[in-house]
């Protein structure tokens, strides 16, 4: 029984796994409107019953498709940004052998960020390997373009929530300076206005001008940037699918990720 149990559960992972891989390519030629249920299914070498038995309806069937398409992005984002055999453990392992050593002590660390530019490093790596995955023929339209006009904007917006947006906003998480050194007096400072009563008198005259975004809760202004800097990648993606050259779209998206990662100043 058993064993029984386990043949039946592979024979419906193979027919869905046949019904989306069928369906993605009818998907993207002709297209969704074009692609019918009956040419799916003899795609897939199995009955239209078999296909209502495990979606819906096409669009059900989609639904699938462009899940399994944003499951793929969030992958190969995550393969890329792993902390375990990174390319940027690589490249400064490769860099440590090769450098002449000033001195065995270790580098100096700022105290407020100590890993910033290693996160902004590494997303930075997951700006390129978004726009890498989004490379695969027909995976742009899949999700850009035909996921918000089948699906609806609410629910193709919670599809990149559940996987591309939630790898950017935990890099994200990761490299932002939230304390700049700007804004932090060092120690030496500090104890001579305490030892003189309180601040310098040229700093109590001084006008303060509030940093813009001072009164945003952090994970607010982590949400906010998460989602206007995804709209950014999402931009680049489709500039790309639609013939632009690679080099300034990729450089570009390069410079807003370090820009936005950079330390807050007061503006």
């Amino acid at each position: 029984m058993q064993e029984t149990r386990r043949t039946n559960a592979e024979r419906t992972r193979a027919t869905r796994t046949a019904l989306v891989t069928a369906a993605r390519e009818l998907f993207v030629d002709p297209g969704y409107a074009e692609a019918s249920t009956p040419q799916i299914a003899a795609a897939a070498h199995v009955t239209r019953g078999a296909l209502y038995h495990h979606y819906a309806d096409k669009r059900d069937l989609f639904r699938a498709v462009v899940e399994a398409e944003a499951e793929a992005v969030a992958r190969e984002i995550e393969a890329r940004t792993s902390p375990v055999g990174s390319v940027h453990e690589a490249a400064a392992a490769s860099a440590a052998r090769t450098a002449p050593r000033a001195s065995d002590a270790p580098a100096p660390r700022s105290r407020h960020a100590p890993d910033a530019p290693d996160a902004r490093g590494m997303l930075v790596e997951g700006a390129r390997a978004y726009l890498d995955a989004m490379s695969v023929p027909g995976r742009t339209r899949l999700l850009l373009v035909d996921a918000p006009a089948v699906l609806g904007a609410a629910e193709a917006d919670a599809l990149d929530a559940r996987h591309a947006r939630r790898t950017l906003r935990a890099g994200l998480a990761a490299a932002i300076d939230t304390t700049p050194d700007d804004a932090a007096p060092d120690d030496e400072a500090r104890t001579g206005r305490a030892r003189d009563g309180g601040s310098h008198p040229a700093e109590r005259d001084r006008p303060t001008t509030p940093r813009v975004g001072d009164d945003v809760a952090h994970e607010d202004r982590l949400d906010a940037l998460t989602l206007l800097l995804s709209a950014a990648f999402d931009r680049a993606a489709l500039a790309l699918d639609g013939g632009a050259p690679p080099h300034p779209v990729r450089a570009a998206v390069t410079e807003l990720v370090d820009r936005v990662c950079a330390p807050r100043t007061t503006r």
